[in-house]
Order: C-alpha cells, then structure tokens, then sequence
C-alpha cells in the first residue's frame, strides 16, 4: 500500500476539531483552514497533497440536516474527478446521521469519503483532533496498484476506522466515542494501518450517481412502558409524517394491547413505511421469534435486522425520495444497499 501522488480534499463542515483557543480570552474560536499546516505541521510529513473547502458558515452539528447534506455531496460531486479521496470535519454528535446520509446520496462510491472529528479542540494540550486528522487522512490516501484502498464511506475516531453508516455515537466524554457493533472495524491504527480487506466494500464498476432528494418527513417512535394510547394516537393520526422508524425491544418487540396493534396497522394500511429498529446498541430484529413482534410480521412492518437507527433513518429518507412507487419498498428496504445491514 501507498499514499504517495494521492491527492485529498478536506472539507470543514463545522464542529470541535476545527477550532483552537483564543490565546487572549481562553475561548474557542474557528480555524482558519487556509492556515491549517501552521496548526498541524505534522500535516508536511504526509506522502500527499492536501487541499482544503470549508462550508461558507460552519455549523455546530446539532444544527445538521438535509439541506446541509446536500451541500456536502454537491462539494464531493463538484470535486470527484480531481481527487483522490475526501476527508470530511464534522461535529461528533450528528456525525453518525450525516455520514450514514451520506453514503446513500453517493450511489456507486468508488473512492474514500471518510469522516472524523474530536472530542477536544486542535489546539487543547490533550486533543485527540491531531491523531484522528492526520490518520484520516492517511487511509483516505491509501492506494493499491494504483486504486483507493478504501471506496466507501467511513468514520475514523480513536485509531479505528468504521463502516458510516454501522456506526453510533456511543460516548459524550471518552476519546473512543463511537461503535459499530454489528461490523468490524474496516481498518485499525497502530504502529502500522492494518485494513481488514474482507470486510471492506467492493463498489459496482460505474459511474458515481450522486442523489440529492431526501424526504425529510419522517418520526421516530421510541418503545417504552407505559407508553400511552393518548399519546400514540395523537403521533401516528397526523398526517405531516410519509416514514415512521419505531424502536422496539429486544430483537423487534412491542406490546399486544389491540389499541396499539391497531394504530400501527391504520399508519401501515395508509401505505406509511413503518420500519422496526431495536433499540439495543447491538443485535437484531427478528420478527416472529417472540410473540409480541408476530404482529408486525403479519401487518407488513419493515425489518431493520441489524441497522443502527441512524442509517434507518436516513435510508428511508433516500428511498422514500427516489424510489418508484410500483417498486417493492418493503423488499428494497430490506435489501443492502450500502454495507448498512447483515
């Protein structure tokens, strides 16, 4: 493997690792990324050349959705054919929404999209930004006789590097902040970079198709005891929501109360997608296996089986934007489109 006459592009979104302390007043501030090799000389040793775009207004990523989504694919759509491979800076707490979006809008993907970010700003003493940065950069460089290592999209934090859309943020405070339970690490940082080529993703040989609809009219349903037939009634009777993702119990579970069955087949009956996620950080759904979840098999729910709620989420944003109606969406669904399901 090699990195050298790899070319990448970094894009600045928004978020803690681009931001460094005023020396004067002790609060953070914007990095100018034009001035980013003065912050990371660490940057020159790197057997590759590095270009940088920022978004014209970094956000804080609580403040990230679709709209925001669409100007990252159109930076990497624009930029394609005169790159390497991308390195997105994305705040960590929507990190996992925006690159599991991200990886469905990027339709036969063949060079790396890899997104990072810190827990600590570049300029704290004990920042984790340096390592995460420099790294990504690195496997987004990554060649083999002459084509990307890595033609997909991923999330570096904490010396792993994770498929986008299995991932989860897992913790507010620790340097390993994410997880993907239901895959392994696409590549490790140790000594060396040592990439699991087995569990990396082999894209169709065509043209990139970059889709930018997303239906953005989807709620989410968490399960929980003593859930109400007031409340239920009240979400799933508006007509302002085309998805809904419920996040059921174990391995797909809900309760047998026929006030509830009953509201769930009405959304179903309506045509509504209704796709079922556990809320277990790992595991999968598994309709039928118990008796609480032998409804939802019959009335048509969708199964997750081992997606995480975020790439549920954002796929049923992507399909419900783009595929044809006469389509089988349940099917389709149900179906891996971009590694994001076993």
């Amino acid at each position: 493997m090699t990195t050298q006459t790899s070319t990448i592009l970094l894009i600045y979104t928004g978020g803690t690792i681009g931001m460094i302390k005023d020396s004067e007043t002790g609060s953070l501030k914007n990095l100018n990324f034009n001035d980013l090799l003065k912050h990371i000389p660490e940057l020159n040793l790197l057997d590759c050349k590095i270009d940088t775009q920022s978004f014209e207004a970094p956000i804080d990523s609580s403040n990230m959705g679709p709209v925001y989504w669409q100007q990252l694919v159109t930076i990497i759509e624009d930029q394609y054919n005169h790159f390497d491979g991308f390195v997105v800076l994305h705040g960590s707490d929507t990190m996992s929404y925006t690159a599991s979006a991200v990886s469905f809008m990027l339709e036969n993907l063949a060079k790396p999209v890899i997104f990072t970010g810190s827990q600590l700003p570049i300029g704290d003493l004990r920042t984790d930004a340096k390592e995460n940065l420099i790294t990504s950069i690195q496997l987004a460089a990554l060649k083999q006789d002459g084509s990307p290592v890595i033609k997909e999209v991923g999330l570096y934090f904490e010396y792993k590097l994770y498929r986008a859309n299995r991932t989860t943020k897992i913790n507010a405070e620790h340097f390993e902040a994410f997880a993907s339970l239901n895959y392994p690490a696409l590549a490790q940082s140790g000594v060396n970079l040592s990439v699991a080529y087995n569990a990396l993703l082999v894209p169709k040989d065509k043209p990139l198709l970059v889709h930018k609809a997303l239906e953005s009219k989807i709620l989410l349903v968490k399960m929980f005891p003593g859930i109400t037939r007031q409340m239920v009634t009240h979400l799933f009777n508006t007509e302002l929501f085309k998805g809904l993702v419920i996040e059921t119990y174990g391995s797909g579970n809900v309760t047998t109360q026929d006030w509830f069955i009953e509201a769930l087949k009405k959304v179903v009956d309506l045509g509504i997608p209704v796709v079922n996620v556990t809320q277990c950080s790992g595991g999968s759904v598994v309709m039928g296996h118990y008796q609480t979840s032998v409804a939802l098999k019959n009335m048509g729910v969708i199964s997750g089986k081992d997606i995480t709620t975020e790439a549920a989420l954002t796929k049923l944003m992507y399909l419900l934007a783009t595929v044809d109606p006469q389509q089988d969406f349940k099917t389709l669904f149900e179906t891996s489109l971009r590694g994001e399901m076993s």
